[in-house]
């Protein structure tokens, strides 16, 4: 979702997670088939926290080729908006970022919680409530490529988060964690669509699962809940009425006049088209990962409080968190577009 992220790498890698066991293994894998190594690299990945997880073969099969035509056609139609890096070429083969690759793991990090903002709060989506998903998933894939590395030396790896250039969603799709929704997010069976997405590359050839089935039938409840009208058809969002794309990378001084006076209280992100999405409104299960849990201040926040904070103040306040991408003067902007152009929902 967010492009851009530096990733500050060399000291992220002295953070260990709780869930981050040692590797139950370091010896070779030359007595064991590519099936019994993916079964083996898939109960790692569960052990460090990603439900689901899933295969595929590169290049890919009809369905990916077809997503990869969407984006062509998306990209025509100017619905990047400012996000210019949506045209990276990279995002047509995974050659460019993996010479040689032939299998990828894709995986799902749950980040439901089952946590609301006080009311008449602000709203902030939930994505962003947690450490920076970039540098959590980031880490853990490392781990797993180093796992993978030593079981089969020699193997190279890539690991891969959203801002990877790759069609992430639809490699997610490819390896079965769950199709694409008409709202342009993926959708598990058992977690909705509250997933945040990774892959990791190699070069070993593994057997790939069944690509996901779209379940979302004639349901449009997510096009007709959008209050911009961003989701112009099925399956495509346009940037330029989205609330999330103008609150996270729109650099202008103001929003837009439509976008502020329908932002109903939405200051970072939204999360309207989820939480209309009837695979989101069933009992789902609330994730106890530490990384995911919401910062207090994000449930509770007010434009009041929150505009008499310094620089210095959110600077504190999105320490590790994927909500630094909004600089301070863009929450100032949100804030008080949010407050004088919208009510804010419950």
């Amino acid at each position: 979702r967010r492009e851009g992220h530096a990733v500050d790498r060399n000291c992220w890698g002295l953070y260990r997670h709780p869930l981050m066991a040692p590797p139950t293994s370091t010896t070779t894998a030359a007595s064991s088939g590519p099936a019994e190594l993916a079964a083996a690299l898939r109960h790692e990945a569960s052990a460090l926290g990603f439900d689901p997880v899933g295969f595929a073969a590169v290049p890919g099969g009809p369905t990916l080729a077809l997503r990869s035509a969407a984006l062509e056609r998306w990209l025509a139609a100017g619905h990047q908006g400012g996000m210019a890096w949506m045209a990276d070429p990279r995002r047509r083969s995974l050659e460019g970022l993996l010479p040689g690759v032939r299998s990828l793991m894709a995986v799902g990090l749950p980040y439901y919680v089952a946590a609301a903002r006080r009311p008449g709060s602000l709203a902030v989506a939930r994505y962003g409530w947690g450490r920076d998903y970039h540098r959590v998933i980031d880490s853990r894939l490392r781990r797993l490529g180093r796992w993978l590395e030593a079981r089969v030396p020699g193997t190279r790896w890539r690991a891969c988060v959203d801002s990877t250039p790759m069609l992430d969603k639809a490699w997610a799709e490819e390896a079965g964690l769950g199709w694409i929704g008409k709202h342009g997010n993926l959708i598990h069976r058992d977690r909705g669509s509250w997933l945040l997405i990774g892959h990791l590359l190699t070069t070993l050839e593994l057997p790939p699962d069944r690509p996901a089935e779209p379940l979302c039938g004639r349901c449009s409840s997510c096009i007709t809940a959008c209050p911009t009208g961003a989701i112009v058809e099925p399956f495509v969002v346009d940037a330029r009425r989205c609330i999330a794309y103008h609150t996270i990378e729109n650099r202008d001084p103001e929003l837009p006049g439509a976008i502020a006076a329908a932002l109903h209280g939405w200051v970072a992100g939204c999360d309207i088209c989820q939480d209309v999405c009837p695979w989101n409104r069933k009992p789902l299960e609330s994730s106890e990962d530490p990384d995911v849990q919401p910062r207090r201040w994000l449930l509770e926040l007010r434009a009041e409080e929150a505009l008499r904070w310094t620089d210095t103040d959110w600077d504190e306040r999105l320490r590790a968190s994927s909500l630094r991408r909004i600089r301070p003067w863009m929450w100032r902007r949100n804030l008080k577009a949010a407050v004088g152009g919208s009510r804010i929902d419950p």
